[in-house]
């Protein structure tokens, strides 16, 4: 079968032994250090994909994707569900009525984000009920003023169902003070543990007893959460279906609360995948060095070739040729080995546990227990171009300079 020369004469000069064995180290040393460069970058970034799954199912399973609040509270807050779920992209929806308050407990107070839902239907729109570690979701009964709180709040407490403490929320009052505190005492029915920060900052009571708190007038609530197919559209969902109510009503979403977490974890992928990249254009460096003591071994071949009437363009495009098929062996294991590697991470992370003896994550410390990942084959696509494009920039000037070597001072040396 019919080859350019360039291709078949790189391709040769790839698979031969050369004199100079300390070239061939060089060669070698590149292609490893981009195949660990490619490893290393897949892995990585899957972690990262895979810690930021972990969040938004835990933290945007709490959080509501999105709400529509009224400027006044709600007489029916069905009326307004109905209207949301006319739009496709809302899956379910359910009553809210959210507070910020204090939680005090023997003299002990920790800030607390406190949400009046209807245990009936919060299901539809939470995980809570399906992490309660004590008690039960149902036991919040309206007019009994229960609780559940995060297991990070009954640890600092160290409560237990059954336990009561003090809920301390500002009132805005007509009194010369301008916001008056008003207490109401509850008791813990139950405790949540979904594995992030929330455990220590949310609590949840039932929806009428939160109106009763704001004296509310029985049944009224202050909006409806909504859980929608695709959380990154709840910003535009919102703010339609509270454009189609009226005046009377308002958007809020999830990007309002915890916006700045999923931002500042997106930078960070971005910036520790540019770093990473330094370690594939540190190998690429490695095929320069490479392919400059190639040409230099090779200086005589060259001046045959010339000789025998090969152009500068396939003298030139003939260590090229040999630089890419480096930059393409490197790049095709560290893929492979890459995906493999990100694939089993978590195995391989609780072996060198068993190993070392030594736990590497501890869900007190990090929220997990075990590695999480999560393979993107999109980023794997942009890893291994990065690599290819970056393997074949190496070759150019190593190239150029074959293809000016004069065939007389090439037979001289």
């Amino acid at each position: 079968m019919f080859r350019p020369l360039p291709i078949f004469i790189g391709a040769r000069y790839t698979r031969a032994k050369r004199r100079n064995h300390f070239i061939s180290f060089i060669s070698m040393t590149s292609m490893i250090g981009l195949s660990l460069g490619v490893l290393a970058m897949i892995v990585v970034l899957s972690v990262m994909n895979g810690f930021q799954r972990e969040m938004s199912s835990r933290i945007l399973g709490l959080v509501p994707h999105a709400a529509i609040l009224g400027v006044q509270p709600l007489d029916d807050w069905h009326k307004v569900a109905a209207a949301a779920m006319q739009d496709p992209a809302v899956m379910a929806a359910a009553p809210i009525t959210e507070m910020e308050g204090m939680l005090s407990y023997k003299g002990a107070m920790q800030p607390i984000q406190v949400g009046g839902i209807d245990p009936a239907e919060e299901g539809k729109v939470s995980i809570v009920g399906q992490h309660i570690v004590q008690g039960r979701l149902q036991d919040l009964q309206p007019g009994e003023f229960g609780v559940v709180i995060g297991e990070l709040t009954a640890r600092r407490f160290r409560l237990n169902t059954g336990d009561k403490l003090t809920l301390i929320v500002p009132e805005i009052s007509k009194e010369p003070g301008g916001i008056t505190p008003r207490m109401q005492r509850l008791t813990v029915v139950g405790i949540f543990k979904v594995g992030a920060e929330l455990d220590g900052s949310q609590a949840y009571i039932h929806v009428a007893d939160a109106g009763a708190m704001q004296r509310w007038a029985p049944g009224q609530v202050q909006g409806v959460r909504l859980k929608l197919h695709d959380l990154y559209a709840a910003p535009q969902v919102s703010k339609a279906i509270a454009a189609g109510l009226g005046d009377a009503y308002r958007a809020d979403d999830w990007s309002h609360t915890q916006g700045s977490l999923f931002s500042a974890m997106k930078m960070e992928k971005t910036m520790i995948g540019l770093l990473l990249m330094m370690i594939i254009a540190v190998a690429a460096f490695n095929i320069i060095a490479t392919l400059v003591m190639v040409v230099n071994d090779k200086g005589p071949d060259i001046a045959i070739l010339r000789t025998l009437g090969a152009t500068p363009a396939q003298i030139m495009g003939t260590f090229m040729v040999q630089g890419s098929l480096i930059g393409i062996v490197g790049t095709l294991i560290g893929g492979v080995l890459g995906v493999i590697a990100a694939f089993n991470v978590s195995q391989i992370v609780g072996w060198l546990e068993r190993v070392s003896g030594q736990h590497i994550f501890t869900s007190d410390v990090y929220f997990i227990s075990s590695l999480p990942s999560q393979l993107q084959w999109g980023d794997v696509a942009i890893i291994c171009t990065a690599g290819l494009v970056m393997s074949f920039l190496a070759t150019i000037y190593p190239a150029y300079r074959a293809s000016q070597v004069q065939p007389a001072i090439g037979l001289a040396v």
